[in-house]
């Protein structure tokens, strides 16, 4: 029997969910019932609602992060735009205060589960640290954001890298479902549910297999050149020692507005010998600032935060005396304020 368990969270996206449930309820028909497939949240059984109109679906239980099997995390839906609390990262951030990260982790270490997601699904695992260095899509909008959390951003309808099959934008849930009932239940039985539902298979699915393209002949935007990623940063960079760089010297205390809360973190820049070199303490973390720049009165650098989730972060501020302002920017999030106190 594979057991399919479709993770329910609040703020859910509809169509990543109940695609994917039909194609596996369909295959079960299909299969003289040797799939079960149930609807699961990280609590328990409870109502929740959808991202859209707020739509209520019963989960019959809790998520089992040791049953042998499939487990399938959808997106979020909602605000595209901006940073209220409707909007898709804050839906997500939400999620990822929950226990859902964790199980999703554990179940990751399992040699019998496969870990699906459709859309922003993947986006939630990637802003847990749970994709770091592995290949994965999610829709077109968070390509950006999937890269910035470490993972290897691939344009590609479905991804499968072994234990881990990632669907991109919402519609792909039902390539998704249908590529796992191949691969798991074999071609005739994914075909008559084709068959069924008057739909073929979008897209090659990409695997780390077979001959790999010449990277030096792709375009800009396909696939990434990975081994050039693991190139190490610069953390100091040249820059002309002056007045414009010489105001940013010293020791800062500055808050970062961010869809998921407030976060307080601690700058130490200095300017020495034609080199700009900072840190950022954060709670009990110090991280180095990686590709720090002086442009036209503006100090840039990138950041690479765990909390309060996983990702690259691209400053930029300004400094007015012992003021500091600027943002804080992630792929297709929108760009967090930061204000900042010069301390010493």
């Amino acid at each position: 029997m594979l057991n399919v368990q479709i993770v329910l969270f609040d703020g859910f996206d509809l169509l990543d969910v109940i695609a994917p449930y039909e194609v596996f309820c369909a295959a079960a028909m299909h299969a003289e019932h040797a799939l079960s497939v149930k609807l699961v949240t990280a609590e328990g059984p409870r109502s929740v609602a959808s991202g859209i109109n707020g739509l209520k679906i019963e989960a019959s239980g809790r998520l089992n992060p040791d049953q042998a099997g499939i487990i399938l995390v959808p997106g979020a839906s909602g605000d595209v735009d901006g940073d209220g609390p409707d909007s898709i990262p804050a839906i997500l951030g939400r999620a990822l205060n929950t226990e859902l990260p964790g199980m999703i982790g554990r179940a990751l270490l399992q040699p019998d589960i496969i870990v699906a997601t459709v859309c922003g699904g993947s986006l939630l695992l990637a802003m847990g640290g749970l994709l770091e260095g592995r290949p994965a899509v999610t829709n077109h909008l968070g390509m950006d954001l999937l890269g910035a959390t470490g993972a290897i951003p691939v344009p590609a309808r479905v991804v499968d890298a072994g234990n881990l099959v990632t669907g991109g934008g919402v519609t792909s849930g039902l390539d998704v479902a249908l590529y796992l009932v191949e691969r798991e239940l074999g071609p005739r039985i994914s075909h008559a549910v084709e068959q069924l539902f008057e739909f073929e298979r979008r897209g090659t699915v990409w695997r780390e297999a077979g001959m790999a393209p010449d990277n030096r002949k792709a375009a800009a935007g396909h696939e990434p050149n990975t081994e050039a990623d693991k190139e190490p940063i610069a953390s100091a960079t040249p820059v002309n020692t002056s007045p414009q760089a010489s105001v940013f010297d010293g020791n800062w205390d500055t808050t970062i507005a961010t869809p998921v809360g407030k976060m307080q973190v601690k700058l130490s820049i200095t300017v020495r010998n034609g080199m700009i070199q900072g840190k950022a303490t954060q709670g009990n973390e110090t991280v180095e600032f990686l590709n720090p720049a002086l442009e036209d009165n503006r100090l840039t650098w990138l950041l690479r935060i765990t909390k309060p989730m996983r990702l690259n972060l691209k400053f930029e501020v300004s400094a007015h005396g012992d003021d500091m302002i600027g943002t804080a920017k992630a792929g297709m999030l929108p760009g967090s304020k930061l204000t900042g106190r010069r301390i010493s």
